[in-house]
């Protein structure tokens, strides 16, 4: 298909974009090439040299020498695209057509040469992922929500041993944040029923819908009255509990350091113990702890509180029950 020659500035740009980088350069004959080739454009050379110049006044980088013309800099660099491209593939709550996409659509952020050097969009599909395809529309409506101050309802699955979602309950909440933790996605609502905080795997609701009835004010909520503390939402660490934040004390090893800040950042206190130990005290969900101290159970162990300390002393009890 002939494009007229008002375009040609347009197309040389792209030509640009596509196709070059500083071991790429194009001379105006390579250009004129590519633009007869692909567009049906026939231009002469000073025509190019000119647009080349307009390009350069409008503020693209692009940088001319003996061997040619090409874009030097872009919006993102080769090594923040991978990044980027690593991000979406190890994301579990996007399914493998959803990461495909997301990464062909990086990829057009540079030049023909990067794409063929990205190797892992070709094997998307060999990675653990969510089944789910609504995530990106539920990311849509509760986005609505947030800016309208609505409700919304949906259903809330779990999986079965068949690997397939089944609706578990229909839930009505006034959400407030979206947060990524541990390569899942979740919603921060209130559950209008129960009263409470809750965080919902994005990757588990289907069926949403809008609701026309006003959202209830985070700041009504005992102990949000200044809105959401990152602070607090931090303590609810290594796992997405609402319970009431405690101070927890817990003896360990000195190697574990490494560990507890993985899981629980670098807001704790720790004091050297008799036994050649530590004691660590962090603001932490207890219910958290309870899942994690069980995780580490062969060298943490819960002092404080005592409620904690007599629940986790409770399931290895259970547990031991199970293996007798």
């Amino acid at each position: 298909m002939l494009e007229p020659k008002k375009l040609a500035l347009i197309r040389i740009l792209q030509i640009l974009q596509e196709k070059s980088d500083p071991n790429h350069a194009f001379t105006q004959e390579d250009i004129a090439t590519y633009l007869n080739k692909d567009y049906g454009i026939e231009i002469e050379r000073k025509a190019i040299a000119r647009n080349l110049s307009l390009l350069k006044e409008a503020g693209y980088d692009i940088e001319s020498t003996r061997n040619g013309s090409y874009l030097a800099s872009r919006d993102f660099e080769d090594c923040e695209l991978r990044l980027l491209i690593d991000g979406v593939l190890s994301s579990r709550y996007i399914n493998a057509k959803h990461s495909k996409d997301l990464i062909e659509k990086l990829c057009k952020l540079s030049n023909e040469q990067f794409k063929s050097n990205v190797k892992n969009i070709y094997s998307v599909n060999e990675w653990s992922k969510s089944k789910s395809v609504d995530l990106f529309y539920n990311i849509d409506v509760i986005d609505e929500a947030i800016e309208k101050n609505r409700q919304i309802t949906f259903d809330y699955n779990k999986y079965g041993i068949d690997k397939k979602l089944y609706k578990s309950a229909s839930h009505t909440v006034s959400p407030y944040q979206l947060i990524l933790h541990n390569q899942r996605y979740f919603l921060m609502a209130l559950n209008e029923k129960r009263g409470d905080i809750v965080y919902y795997r994005m990757d588990r609701i289907t069926n949403i819908c809008l609701s026309d009835t006003p959202l209830t004010s985070l700041k009504s909520i005992k102990g949000y009255e200044a809105g959401i503390d990152y602070r607090r939402f931090s303590s609810s660490l290594p796992y997405m509990f609402s319970d009431e934040v405690q101070k927890i004390s817990f003896k360990a090893p000195e190697w574990m350091s490494d560990q507890i800040v993985d899981w629980f950042g670098f807001d704790f206190k720790v004091e050297r113990a008799n036994d050649g130990e530590c004691i660590f005290n962090i603001n932490a969900s207890p219910k958290a702890m309870e899942y994690w101290a069980m995780q580490y159970l062969n060298y943490v162990e819960v002092l404080q509180p005592t409620e904690l300390r007599e629940k986790i002393k409770s399931n290895i009890q259970s547990a031991l029950n199970k293996y007798n």
